[in-house]
């Protein structure tokens, strides 16, 4: 069975679970996973694992991500982008690029953002936008996100059913977790005017860049997966072991190494150059924190 990680570009109009569904049934696999879900409406970089990589995801999912998105002001919806019932309307027409730069950057750096509420956010144990659609009144506790960038790239003017809008593209860069839908409606409102998202496209995971991902109609699995090994070792240390502690740490044992103690995982890459697993390393010694599947390694 092939495994590894797949960057995919999703197209519009479809959720990460169909995208899921796809390439299951075109690596003719049940494991496939993602790392960090898309909104119908967004399109761009979704990362998923094939098969023992599915391991690999729980690391990926609290990434950096970089989106380009175009913000609308003067209108409000309820879901904070185009796919959610207008709430409100205002003439933008008098917002001045200034007050627009002010905005943004006062919603950059470290930020408290309420997260929007039609989201995958759980309450009481069902999703957030589940209670939405249903009517109930949904109230989500803010959190703090670290904008590094936002940018605006293009601004210009348009009458949307009567109303003066000012469409905004922009750039932004955060960690995991952040809500550009929120960035969205917490800059409209901080202007008077409301706002909304009307487009979104994941460009960076981490290191990982769409440009990069494949298209998914008629994607080749195989050919555009990117081994474990090369996922791990841009992420992580590497400890390169020997065939001894490759036998060691598959059956659980805590090999010594050489090296200093780690917060984070280490990649524990075997002589033929398989990732074995992650570590974490303390005292001297490496603790499995995953291990990949012992016929996938000594293969």
């Amino acid at each position: 069975m092939n495994s590894g990680i797949l960057l995919v570009d999703k197209p519009q109009g479809i959720t990460s679970h169909d995208v899921v569904a796809r390439v299951r049934r075109a690596a003719g696999t049940r494991k496939v996973g993602h790392a960090g879900t898309l909104d119908p409406l967004a399109t761009g970089l979704l990362v998923l694992g094939l098969n023992s990589s599915t391991r690999l995801l729980t690391f990926l999912v609290g990434l950096d991500k970089t989106y380009e998105a175009t913000v609308r002001l003067g209108v409000s919806t309820a879901s904070d982008d185009s796919d959610g019932a207008v709430t409100a309307t205002a003439d933008a027409s008098g917002v001045t690029d200034a007050a627009i730069d002010a905005g943004v950057a006062a919603l950059t750096g470290p930020i408290s953002q309420v997260p929007t509420t039609v989201s995958a956010i759980k309450v009481d144990g069902r999703r957030a936008y589940d209670l939405a659609r249903e009517g109930v009144e949904v109230e989500l506790a803010a959190r703090d996100v670290v904008v590094s960038e936002f940018v605006v790239l293009d601004r210009r003017d348009a009458v949307v059913d009567g109303v003066t809008v000012r469409d905004l593209d922009v750039r932004v860069s955060c960690t995991s977790g952040t809500y550009v839908r929120a960035l969205a409606r917490d800059l409209g409102a901080a202007l008077g005017v409301g706002g909304h998202l009307t487009a979104l496209r994941r460009t960076r995971v981490g290191s990982f860049d769409v440009a990069d991902a494949a298209v998914l109609e008629g994607v080749e699995v195989g050919p555009a997966l990117l081994a474990p090994t090369t996922v791990a070792s841009s992420l992580f240390p590497v400890w390169s072991m020997t065939a001894d502690e490759t036998t060691d740490l598959g059956h659980g044992k805590r090999p010594a190494v050489e090296l200093a103690d780690t917060d984070g995982p280490v990649a524990a890459v075997t002589p033929a150059g398989d990732l074995a697993g992650l570590v974490s390393v303390r005292g001297g010694r490496a603790k499995p924190i995953v291990n990949f599947p012992t016929d996938e390694v000594r293969a």
